[in-house]
């Protein structure tokens, strides 16, 4: 017997660099997606192959520092079944992926997750869906050692075609909000810039801490509990700063959560100027591709724009009306040749579902 799974990367609307602080985020999922291979061997190994990147080779019984590489998260996924007590003969995994790498668009989190269903699947198919979605997160922060939060997983699990995902990162709670811009005459561009400036692993590290420490000086065991007044009396500027991006921007989810369930999609652009605003000036996680596309796309016409993931390169979101899309696309173009930059690639995604069977 073979199973094979596929997950989907995915944007997340807005709420950034607010999941690891018990914060609102809004993701929904691409159309491309990962897709594990998956059938049994009875010598209790695991041989993992992708084309183009070779195979790697490892026990059943591995543990964390056994593996390096791309393999190491699919070794973590076997590593946190067998802590749930899934016994593991042995396995073929085969993987592909649609999934840019590096884009801010969680690549790591669709691998996991499509590993993670299909192992399940073929062994049995005893795990639900979040419990799956932790199986992936475990792999990546423990086995792999990647920090992350529990938006990205949890959004390649339960995310549904034309409709974005409202989580609640402080008891995993779930609510589906009705996200269709192509029914309101509206397209929602991804751009991504093509940058990938290596500050982002330990940029993200630090603005961790600085959110702790804020949290720590004003006496909560997370941001998420504090008012913007409550901000204003960390005599640190910068956790001051970083405070008041949270709290700001959990606020904006919510609002754009309300809009989106009141049919007005077109209400969301200036949310998304002002996520983008303020990741720039009091997270400062942009980088100048980032802003100079934003900045682009307004002058083109766009209702709101904003860089999405961790930041420092990677992808922008631009919401225009369907009338405005050419002159978005031209505008941006331009301002990269201005830079002498390679142009960005450009697409339309919709809003897609969460891993699936695909085989």
């Amino acid at each position: 017997m073979t199973s094979t799974w596929s997950a989907p990367g995915r944007v997340n609307l807005i709420g950034e660099h607010v999941d690891y602080n018990d914060g609102l985020v809004l993701p929904f999922a691409l159309p491309l997606v990962t897709t594990a291979r998956v059938s049994r061997r009875d010598d209790g190994r695991v041989r993992v192959s992708s084309a183009g990147v070779g195979s790697r080779q490892f026990s059943v019984a591995t543990e964390p520092g056994d593996v390096g590489g791309w393999a190491a998260y699919v070794a973590g996924v076997v590593w946190a079944l067998r802590r749930r007590g899934v016994d593991m003969p042995g396995l073929d995994i085969e993987v592909s992926s649609e999934v840019p790498l590096g884009a801010g668009l969680s690549s790591s989190a669709a691998l996991t997750c499509a590993v993670a269903s299909a192992i399940d699947d073929e062994l049995g198919g005893r795990l639900g869906r979040v419990e799956l979605a932790s199986v992936a997160r475990d792999s990546e922060n423990t086995y792999v050692g990647a920090p992350t939060g529990v938006m990205d997983q949890l959004a390649a699990m339960l995310c549904e075609a034309d409709r974005a995902l409202l989580l609640d990162c402080r008891d995993l709670s779930t609510r589906s909000i009705p996200f269709d811009p192509a029914a309101a005459e509206l397209t929602l561009l991804l751009i991504d810039t093509q940058v990938r400036h290596s500050l982002v692993d330990s940029a993200y590290g630090d603005r961790r801490a600085d959110c702790q420490a804020a949290a720590e000086k004003l006496g909560v065991t997370s941001l998420r509990e504090v008012t913007a007044r409550q901000v204003v009396a960390l005599a640190d500027e910068r956790l001051r700063r970083r405070a008041h991006h949270v709290v700001t921007e959990i606020a904006r989810v919510q609002d754009v959560a309300a809009i989106l369930d009141a049919g007005r999609p077109g209400d969301i652009g200036a949310y998304l100027s002002a996520s983008h605003g303020s990741l720039r000036d009091e997270f400062e996680v942009s980088c100048a591709e980032l802003d100079v596309t934003v900045e682009a796309a307004l002058a083109g016409g766009a209702l709101g724009a904003r860089m999405v993931g961790g930041g420092f390169g990677g992808c922008v979101i631009a919401l225009c009306r369907d009338c405005d899309v050419a002159a978005v696309r031209s505008r941006v173009e331009a301002a990269y040749n201005a830079n002498r930059w390679q142009i960005p690639s450009v697409w339309a995604p919709r809003p897609s579902r969460g891993a699936y069977r695909a085989g």
